[in-house]
């Protein structure tokens, strides 16, 4: 089996290391992510300079670019044989509800996808990071499984699991995203030089998190697994807007 590993914390970030611990063993498997921690980089592909492929001592190849680069270069430049699956993680912190849609951990999963191979974004829901290693078995698992079962068609999963000993998760649950409430105003800063500056406030508290969300399995101590599709179509909103247009 081939496998492909990307992630949006850098080559060098632990949760990385602790996936290919987890999968190595399980067949060919090739490492290609972001030279630097490019997190809520999201679906972006750098069109405006030239990207670098490097290998680092660990062996690791890393790229000058965003999580979607390094996926996107792997697959159509750099890789003899298409992967069978591409696992992007560990992240270090949470992707549920709308944070799916600026995360570079996701993102690297859904180039995969659209690219027609079997995908899954896998991260630690803490920025602790204590228990990478449950998150890697949680991994290995679903890769063990789609051996045995072959999904019919293109999968995007989004997984999260609880930052505890693996041995305490309570189980694993299919769920939809939840949503959040809007985001925290920007803080306000003076530079050295005194610029105001500005960052980008933190992420508003859970809003829709009731039984059947990625939040409340999580909540409940269990591995939350979301799959994802690609279609940004508001196809209730067809006939309104057909309509809206005359």
């Amino acid at each position: 089996m081939r496998i492909l590993l990307s992630n949006d914390d850098g080559y060098f970030a632990p949760g990385l290391a602790a996936l290919y611990e987890a999968l190595s063993d399980l067949g060919e498997v090739t490492v290609v992510a972001p030279e630097q921690n490019r997190s809520g980089a999201s679906n972006s592909l750098t069109l405006d300079r030239p990207l670098m492929l490097k290998q680092a001592a660990s062996g690791f190849y890393f790229v000058n670019g965003t999580p979607t680069d390094c996926v996107h270069l792997a697959v159509t430049g750099m890789l003899e044989n298409l992967p069978d699956m591409i696992v992007s993680g560990i992240n270090s912190g949470a992707n549920m509800g709308d944070d799916t849609i600026y995360s570079g951990t996701v993102a690297a999963a859904t180039e995969g996808y659209l690219l027609g191979i079997p995908s899954i974004a896998v991260s630690l829901t803490s920025f602790e990071g204590k228990h990478f290693s449950t998150a890697g078995k949680v991994a290995r698992s679903l890769v063990e499984r789609f051996v045995r079962q072959p999904v019919s068609e293109p999968m995007l999963l989004n997984v999260n699991v609880p930052d505890i000993p693996y041995a305490e998760l309570q189980g694993m649950e299919v769920t939809r995203l939840g949503r959040r409430h809007k985001a925290e105003p920007v803080v306000r800063m003076s530079s050295p030089r005194n610029e105001t500056v500005y960052w980008i406030g933190a992420a508003g508290a859970a809003a829709d998190a009731g039984p059947g969300t990625d939040f409340y399995a999580i909540d409940q101590g269990r591995v939350s697994i979301t799959p994802l599709q690609i279609d940004l179509t508001h196809t209730r909103q067809l006939a309104t807007i057909r309509q809206w247009m005359q």
